[in-house]
């Protein structure tokens, strides 16, 4: 099966990218003499899994209790649900865990650690700090981190963060400076409460971009992060790779043509790229996409799409280069902006390895 023989918009994941991707952070972690927990947030695959904890503890992170239990399902037990629980989610957690998951939890609310805390079926529990990004947590001087830690009581295991204002440097000196702040600010709470007799044993910290160039490590115990796997132009635009680091893009066919707007209509619109405009903020603006070939080549230069309606893509082709000669049905590839958001809505992966052979389908998982 070739790339010009599946159905349209669809999900194209580079196998050999990916696997220098993987390559490439697991060596800028071992630097450090830390752990590698990959988020699995955006690959939401058991195939991606496997190879993202090649020589790694087993470890994971995810975002959605879907998640949780499709991995759990497939032998990786050891989980970090990394979005703050509900009462309801802590219940459903729970559940995982008595059927064999050892799913741990994050929490900045008191009231929600003493849930947590007095949880017939014991749920391991990390204090989330702010370190500033002004998402969630509590900041590493807070007075309410000793009374999260008592309110846990032996649930507490470890302090979490997540330097997701990372995404707006713009140079590794920047990101660096970044990463400092983040390992300084979840150290420092660990610390705390290490004084204060609580038993600290993990020491959680990541974002791509601060895994890639923090110059220390000192004081963590893992690193969290999920999208160097697959990449995307923003991640490419602050340093994180290169174009050709992008290990996802979207198989999309031609569907009108209009030569006196120099334009082009693609079967991808917004839910199959997502509407995700982050380049806007970037050096360089690709609209909702940058257009490549059919072997993922940026042969079509700086053409991009520059409108998505829901199932259309409107295509702005490069001023500098000949209009595309391009029949209806012909097939290009979109890079995306944000591979997180712009796989969301797809159910599967058409693997390939640097040629447009489809080498095997990969299922992913979706919902909550």
């Amino acid at each position: 099966m070739r790339l010009s023989d599946l159905p349209t918009p669809c999900l194209v994941l580079d196998r050999g990218i990916l696997q220098r991707n993987l390559a490439t952070m697991a060596v800028a972690v071992a630097r450090h003499g830390v752990g590698l927990r990959p988020h699995m947030k955006t690959a939401k695959s058991i195939d991606v899994a496997r190879l993202a904890l090649a020589g790694q503890h087993g470890a994971i992170t995810v975002s959605t209790l879907a998640e949780a239990e499709y991995f759990a399902g497939h032998g990786i037990t050891d989980q970090l649900y990394a979005v703050g629980i509900t009462p309801q989610k802590l219940a459903q957690v729970a559940k995982l865990n008595a059927a064999g998951a050892d799913i741990a939890v994050i929490t900045d609310d008191l009231d929600m650690a003493r849930l947590i805390g007095k949880s017939l079926i014991p749920v391991r529990a990390l204090i989330e700090v702010d370190t500033g990004e002004h998402r969630g947590g509590v900041t590493p001087d807070s007075p309410t981190l000793p009374d999260l830690a008592e309110a846990l009581g032996r649930s507490l295991v470890g302090v979490m963060t997540h330097a997701g204002h990372s995404y707006g440097a713009r140079s590794p000196e920047q990101l660096a400076v970044i990463g400092e702040a983040e390992r300084l600010g979840v150290s420092q709470a660990a610390t705390r409460l290490l004084e204060a007799g609580h038993a600290i044993s993990i020491v959680s910290l990541g974002s791509t971009p601060t895994a890639l160039h923090a110059a220390r490590m000192d004081g963590v115990t893992e690193v969290r992060a999920g999208v160097y796997m697959f990449g995307d132009l923003f991640q490419m635009q602050i340093g994180s790779h290169g174009l050709d680091g992008i290990a996802m893009t979207v198989l999309t066919s031609v569907i009108g043509r209009h030569p006196a707007q120099r334009a082009l209509l693609l079967d991808a619109g917004g839910l199959a790229l997502s509407k995700d405009h982050s380049t806007a903020a970037a050096p360089v603006d690709y609209g909702f996409g940058l257009v490549l070939d059919l072997n993922g080549a940026p042969t079509l230069g700086g053409t991009v799409i520059r409108q998505a309606y829901q199932e259309h893509g409107v295509v702005e082709c490069d001023a500098s280069l000949p209009y595309p000669d391009l029949p209806i049905g012909a097939k290009l590839r979109v890079a995306p902006n944000h591979t997180c958001m712009t796989a969301a809505a797809h159910d599967r992966y058409y693997v390939v390895d640097g040629t447009d052979e489809v080498l095997e389908i990969w299922p992913r998982v979706n919902g909550w």
